[in-house]
């Protein structure tokens, strides 16, 4: 499969493989071993736990090469120009983009990372990468009410509550393309 890396000031975003995810399912230090970097513990965070590497898995083994980076990307600190430094956070897509171009992102950082805005400038990259691509027409993101740090990233980066209620606690954000980086 294809290696897809994106810089940005902080971080070096990394697209998930089969290989990634197969070794992250038998221990963060095989994970580390293949992004050449230290996995801190702890690892992962929040969300993405074992059962959303299994389905990342299973969607790129269905998808082949054509889903690495529609699923997960892994962010790394950057030390110098390209040199890598710890595994911080997680971040990427539900899947490629559905038939009316719309994308699901989602994204998690280990707490000892959370309030340096390197979520912001993953996340940030990673609607850029979905924008790259024209058949992507909108964004999404589900966050709660009871995750204030979460909706701050999506509101920063242009995003709003779309109005869409899936239950009580969860709130549907949006980003259109032409909103995006205007």
């Amino acid at each position: 499969m294809r290696d897809i890396k994106r810089f940005t000031n902080r971080l070096i975003l990394i697209a998930a493989t089969v290989d990634h995810l197969r070794a992250e399912l038998v221990s963060p230090g095989q994970l580390g071993i293949l992004l050449e970097t230290e996995v801190p513990e702890g690892w992962p965070p929040g969300e993405y736990d074992e059962g959303a590497q299994k389905f990342f898995l299973d969607q790129l083994n269905l998808g082949g090469a054509e889903m690495v980076g529609w699923s997960v990307w892994y962010a790394v600190l950057r030390r110098g120009s390209q040199k890598a430094g710890p595994l911080i956070a997680s971040g990427g897509f539900l899947g490629p983009p559905d038939e009316a171009g719309e994308v699901e992102i989602g994204y998690s950082v280990l707490p000892d990372w959370r309030g340096n805005g390197y979520v912001t400038e993953m996340v940030d990259e990673l609607v850029r990468y979905a924008f790259e691509d024209a058949r992507v027409r909108r964004i999404i993101a589900h966050t709660t009410s009871q995750n204030p740090g979460s909706f701050k990233v999506l509101e920063h980066l242009g995003f709003h509550d779309s109005g869409v209620r899936h239950d009580p606690l969860t709130i549907e954000y949006e980003l259109h393309r032409e909103q995006a980086h205007a």
